[in-house]
């Protein structure tokens, strides 16, 4: 361990040790058998969750552990890429139960984080809360000039204990990708860094503001889309206040269907929301499951029936650069076109490949999944299950995908059985298949042509105007002798260190035998005792030596 890591371990060495006790209890603390803590020994043991798969023991470890290893299992749940469909669809069902805070404590934060009383800041505020989730809890609220709203606040000290549990997760990310090549392959530090971003940025109120403010204004021109108002002067950090809406929610299904509503026409109208975020504005609504989505009455029109679409809960959401959005029309032109190369190449292109990476099987396994789906009319394509299968290969072929990438991916997913709960006949690919066409007359338009032709005589003009000046540079520098060559090899560094330790490992060895043959005293039953003692350290350090050099081996079988 770490010097600089010490105060930290100290500071969360109870929490650390729950966390391992609650990982021995269901069976998943094996990886830890190699560390050198005696105090972990206490905590291997035999599962006493038999009869559940190990899924099941990680989703009951997670919720056990508390608000972040819940959040963790909620993100990993949108990336069946890395952890697979099976434990992704595990994750899913995750949900914090979190009590309520009393009244007191709740107005006291409100009072800090807006620097006024609670009666000065609403004309009337409901003390017993609305609903409480793992980060916050909703209170009901008026304004003094009379509007109904709603008030999000943040658990007081929630920041501080996420804090400690990231560090004791990164330590532990950390020593999972050192001892353990089965953990290795789900990139544990780089997906704690993932998670850690994101779920900073939840436990900020003020992104989810500007979220709402921005989707409002994409939509500010469709009067059947509704995103909540925010109100900045009441909100803050830890604080958000905004409108309160008055409607159905998407998860009432037996209200729904009392209702009258034409059901079928709300999810084609739905999706299509989202398929403009996603396709239209390039910045989307992430977490589209039923409970975020409300019908409300149009209040423009007069009428008590409700026919417009309310959106909640803006704190996850994800953009498509335009890196991102030339290979998504790539992709989508591919898929129309059921051309599995330039599937293949879009993939590659995204992902991270791995050493060794096969690209024609690849390739022909894409060709087999779309020759399954070819038969299927557009109005019976099973979207969710192609991407599912899209995945799996994915995963099959060790391909990492970027986070921005299994999001968007997981989106399409959760939209499409959103929409499925209220019409089982709705199509998802059908509204998408628009867009494929608008990708490709785009693509190839007069305007992206020229555009991307100029963009290439640009990058060819730079090449050759800097060509001769770094040729001349390259061969003066070779005529002086000059001239290095720089080669580095990742995994050199471990094996010229065992070299150089093998070597005095052997050279003391013979020395203390040298010892011993010659009798150089104090002697202990005849025996020299520095030689002794010199033969016994080196024969401590060619185990050492011997153990390392099979561990890598095997770490190398495994990879």
């Amino acid at each position: 361990m770490d010097l600089i890591d010490v105060p930290q371990f100290v500071r969360n060495a109870d929490r650390f040790r729950e966390v391992v006790a609650v990982l021995a209890k269901h069976g998943l603390a094996d990886w830890l058998s190699n560390i050198p803590i005696p105090w972990l020994h206490r905590f291997r043991g035999h599962s006493d969750d038999t009869e559940l798969t190990t899924e099941q023991r990680i989703r009951v470890a997670l919720t056990e552990l508390g608000t972040t290893f819940i959040k963790l299992g909620q993100v990993l749940s949108t990336r069946p890429d890395l952890v697979g469909e099976r434990l992704a669809d595990e994750l899913a069902q995750l949900r914090a139960n979190t009590p309520a805070d009393e009244a007191n404590i709740i107005v006291a934060m409100i009072e800090s984080e807006l620097g006024d009383s609670i009666n000065h800041l609403f004309a009337e505020f409901e003390p017993t809360a609305m609903a409480s989730a793992s980060i916050g809890q909703v209170h009901g609220a008026t304004l003094h000039d009379g509007q109904s709203v709603v008030v999000k606040v943040q658990h007081p000290g929630i920041e501080r204990r996420i804090v400690n549990d990231l560090e004791i997760m990164t330590k532990l990310a950390e020593i999972a990708e050192q001892q353990s090549a089965r953990l290795r392959q789900y990139r544990p530090v780089h997906t704690m860094r993932e998670f850690q971003r994101t779920l900073m940025k939840e436990l900020n109120f003020d992104r989810e503001l500007r979220n709402m403010e921005l989707f409002r204004r994409n939509f500010a021109n469709d009067p059947t889309i509704r995103i909540a108002k925010a109100y900045p002067n009441l909100s803050s950090r830890r604080v958000l206040t905004m409108e309160r809406f008055e409607g159905i929610s998407l998860s009432e299904k037996t209200r729904l269907e009392a209702s009258g509503i034409d059901l079928d026409e709300m999810a084609r109208r739905g999706a299509s929301v989202f398929v403009e975020m996603i396709f239209r504005d390039g910045f989307y609504h992430a977490d589209p499951h039923p409970g975020n989505l409300m019908l409300l009455a149009n209040q423009t029109a007069g009428n008590a029936e409700p026919v417009e679409i309310g959106i909640l809960d803006c704190g996850m959401v994800g953009r498509i650069d335009n890196e991102l959005r030339e290979h998504l029309e790539l992709g989508l032109i591919a898929a129309v076109g059921q051309d599995a190369a330039k599937i293949t190449e879009v993939v590659a292109s995204v992902g991270e490949v791995p050493i060794g990476f096969d690209e024609p099987q690849l390739m022909s396994a894409i060709q087999e999944l779309l020759d399954e789906y070819a038969h299927q009319s557009l109005g019976e394509f099973d979207l969710s299950g192609f991407l599912h299968e899209i995945v799996e290969i994915i995963r099959e072929h060790r391909i990492y995908l970027p986070a921005k990438v299994a999001m968007l991916l997981k989106v399409l997913v959760m939209l499409e059985g959103t929409a499925h709960q209220l019409s089982p006949t709705f199509c998802l690919a059908e509204l998408i298949e628009p867009y494929g066409k608008k990708a490709m007359l785009r693509r190839y338009s007069p305007k992206k042509v020229y555009a991307r032709i100029k963009s290439n005589v640009d990058d060819w003009e730079h090449f050759i105007s800097v060509l001769p000046k770094d040729a001349a540079d390259i061969l003066h520098n070779f005529k002086r002798g000059k001239f290095d060559v720089h080669l580095q090899h990742r995994r050199l560094e471990p094996i010229v260190n065992r070299l150089v330790l093998g070597i005095l490992t052997a050279a003391l060895f013979m020395g203390s035998a040298s010892l011993c043959s010659s009798l150089v005293p104090p002697l202990l039953f005849g025996i020299s005792v520095p030689g002794l003692i010199g033969c016994a350290v080196a024969v401590v350090m060619g185990y050492g030596i011997t153990r390392s050099i099979r561990r890598s081996h095997r770490i190398g079988e495994d990879d």
